[in-house]
This record gives C-alpha cells, sequence and structure tokens, in this order.
C-alpha cells in the first residue's frame, strides 16, 4: 500500500515561475502547502542566489516562500564538502549564492594551492577564471562543479552554463567534475535530511525528466512531472523511466495536499 505524502520537494524554474512570472496555481500551492503543515523544499540547480536573493525573487512574482524552505545546488555543494573536508580551501568560479555557501560551512576562498576548484553558475564567466581553474587542476585541486546543465535559458536564447564551462575545463585536464546539483540523487537526499524527511513519503515535482524525475527516481522518491517546463507531453515515453504522475501544471497537484 502508498504511504500518504508527508514531505514535498519542488523544482523552481518552469514549475512555479517561468521568466520572473508566477505560473498559475503556483501561489496557491505553496499556501495550501504551509496551511497543511508539511514539509517542503524549493529546490534549484541554479547556484548564482543565495535563498534570500531568491526569496524576494519568488515574492516579487507573488509567491511567498520562506527563506528556509529553499534549498539551491550552491547550499548542496558547501553540505557535500563540509562533510568531506571540514573547514577547507576552494578557488570558487561562481557569484553570492556559491561563496556565501561555503563561507558559511567554514570554507577559505584561495587561488592558493587550494583542494577544491568549485564551478558554480556566473552570469559572466571570465576566460582568466578558466584559465586558472584548469592550472590549479592540473596541480592537483579536486574539480567540484555544482550542476551538470550545459546552458540556461534567457529571453535572447540559450546561455552557456556550469556543464558547458565544466566540459571545457574538462578537455583541457582530462579530468571530469563530481557534480552534486540535480540529476545527483545526492542533491535530494541532502534535501530530505535539511527537513528531516523520508524518500518513501515525499514526492519530487519537476518540468525535466533528465535532471529533476530522474534524481527523485535514482533517490527512491515518488515523482510528479508537470508539462510547464522544459519535457513536452511528447516526450516522456522517450525516456527509460516514468514518473509517477503527469500532470499539466502546478495546480493540479495542489488537490494531492493533505492536511
Amino acid at each position: 500500500m502508498t504511504k500518504p505524502i508527508e514531505s514535498w520537494l519542488t523544482d523552481m524554474d518552469g514549475v512555479l515561475v517561468h521568466e520572473e512570472k508566477a505560473i498559475p496555481g503556483a501561489p496557491e500551492f505553496i499556501e495550501r502547502l504551509k496551511k497543511s503543515g508539511r514539509k517542503f523544499l524549493v529546490l534549484t540547480n541554479n547556484s548564482i542566489f543565495t535563498p534570500r536573493d531568491l526569496c524576494a525573487r519568488l515574492r516579487l512574482a507573488g509567491i511567498d516562500v520562506p527563506e528556509s524552505a529553499i534549498w539551491t545546488s550552491a547550499l548542496a555543494t558547501a553540505k557535500f564538502l563540509s562533510e568531506q573536508r571540514p573547514e577547507g580551501t576552494a578557488y570558487v568560479i561562481g557569484e553570492a549564492g556559491m561563496t556565501t555557501a561555503l563561507h558559511n560551512v567554514g570554507y577559505v576562498m584561495t587561488s592558493q594551492d587550494p583542494e577544491y576548484v568549485v564551478l558554480g553558475e556566473t552570469r559572466t564567466y571570465s576566460f582568466e577564471a578558466i584559465t586558472r581553474a584548469i592550472q590549479l587542476i592540473e596541480n592537483g585541486a579536486r574539480f567540484i562543479a555544482t550542476n551538470p546543465d550545459a546552458t540556461g535559458p534567457s529571453p535572447q536564447g540559450s546561455l552557456p552554463a556550469t556543464g558547458s564551462v565544466a566540459a571545457l575545463i574538462t578537455k583541457a585536464t582530462g579530468v571530469d567534475p563530481y557534480f552534486v546539483g540535480k540529476p545527483n540523487p545526492l542533491m535530494m537526499r541532502s534535501a530530505l535530511n535539511q527537513i528531516e524527511a523520508h524518500s518513501e513519503t515525499t514526492v519530487m515535482i519537476g518540468d525535466r525528466m533528465d535532471t529533476d524525475v530522474l534524481s527523485g527516481l535514482e533517490a527512491g522518491l515518488r515523482t510528479i512531472l508537470v508539462l510547464t517546463g522544459s519535457t513536452a507531453a511528447g516526450a516522456v515515453d522517450r525516456f527509460p523511466f516514468r514518473p509517477t504522475h503527469v500532470f499539466d501544471s502546478i495546480a493540479d497537484v495542489t488537490p494531492l495536499i493533505e492536511g
């Protein structure tokens, strides 16, 4: 018998918002979750912003998510590194979301013989910074990347994202990074631990089969695909795995929240 849903994880872009605007039904979904008393986290692979930044961004779209209910690939990466090598050193390519998360777990940022090179998302990838990362990895630094997304969206079209820059560094060094964010189930596990939730009573909602649904599936969660983002309805059957449910949008998920 299927256990009741006690906790909820949901992706942000393509599920709750699209180009800074709330997807219809998203504010009501979050309000229903808060009133139900169910534990929940909003997840994102984007490591540019801090939870406070994202909280403000969602509020401007009319979605009131507490700062404590936002989990980013930067936070997951910082948690992973602090468990691997507490209070270590890192050379970081990224923005406030990544550097703040690492500072908060006691890491020191340095370009001199760091234990890790950490590649995150940034709006302005510097050739000088990428060159330094290559040199440090050649000298023995371990290579970590927040997420494997090759491109990100913009009103003008696709932008190169962490996965693309990681591929450039890998080509130059022969060293593959360890990706912490989705579809690595480690991102799901760290989110579950953050709210003390269990996989068998948690659902992951996403708009991408190859990241959201895959990582939820591999972490043992039930999964819901909504068709307001990356994966179109006709593409679902191309994958060798299926979500537990497919809905048109987040508005159709709200009735499943108990309490």
